[in-house]
């Protein structure tokens, strides 16, 4: 498989602060990788350098074998914040169609990309709606139908499946599986240790530090736990016995 990103050797901060320290990573075509780790552990950062809105202070950022800041590589990939940007005065389809304008998508292609786009978050019956009316839920699943409209090669989604239930989080990820398996990369950060399980691999970041990284089978059988949940918390120890012994 093609290597599509690579963070080698990154430090990253704003100013003086280091947030980020020595991150490596690899995410190969057709492979789901989750970044784990709690509110200000420098997930976000790392997703921002990767999509190019931050220049690493040190090491190498790669998307699809060229150099990151690039801004033409954006287009190659469809991007879901953690906060929702919405225009609320707007119903769904309208939103979609907006966005996906601004992405340079056709509307000729619009119009087929957006029904599928809105099957997969369920909001189909919902379309129409002037999105002020929508709830948390489902504006979350809006800004996912937004990342899908363009057909992207790479897909990096901020915590995805905050505010979504159970059942209809499962039916995303059988279409993230589905998308992984046509080729398509996928990056997301997550604290939902369930989607973290659902992803090929895992990178575990705490206090702007790596401190595990594999497949979910491999990390729960080196660690000798039972859940990945119980790999971070040991993996965390551990790094806090790492720090104290310096």
């Amino acid at each position: 498989m093609t290597q599509t990103i690579k963070v080698h050797g990154l430090r990253q901060g704003y100013g003086k602060t280091i947030v980020l320290q020595d991150i490596n990573l690899t995410v190969a075509s057709g492979e789901i990788l989750a970044l784990i780790g709690p509110s200000g552990s420098g997930k976000t950062t790392l997703v921002s350098t990767i999509m190019g809105m931050l220049r690493p202070k040190v090491g190498d950022v790669t998307v699809l074998g060229q150099a990151m800041p690039n801004r033409q590589l954006l287009a190659k990939i469809g991007f879901m914040a953690q906060t929702d940007a919405l225009y609320n005065a707007l119903t769904g389809r309208e939103n979609l169609n907006f966005f996906g304008a601004m992405q340079g998508v056709s509307k000729q292609t619009l119009a087929q990309s957006i029904p599928a786009a809105a099957k997969v978050v369920d909001l189909t019956e919902d379309l129409d709606r002037n999105i002020g009316g929508y709830s948390g839920g489902m504006k979350r699943r809006l800004s996912l139908a937004i990342a899908l409209i363009s057909d992207p090669a790479i897909l990096i989604l901020d915590e995805p499946t905050v505010g979504i239930d159970p059942v209809l989080r499962q039916k995303i990820w059988l279409e993230l599986h589905k998308m992984a398996a046509a080729g398509k990369t996928i990056l997301l950060t997550t604290h939902v240790m369930e989607d973290a399980e659902q992803a090929d691999s895992i990178l575990m970041i705490r206090k702007g530090e790596a401190i595990a990284q594999g497949r979910p089978k491999q990390l729960i059988s080196d660690y000798q736990v039972d859940s990945i949940e119980a790999v971070f918390l040991k993996a965390g120890r551990q790094q806090d016995a790492h720090t104290r012994n310096r």
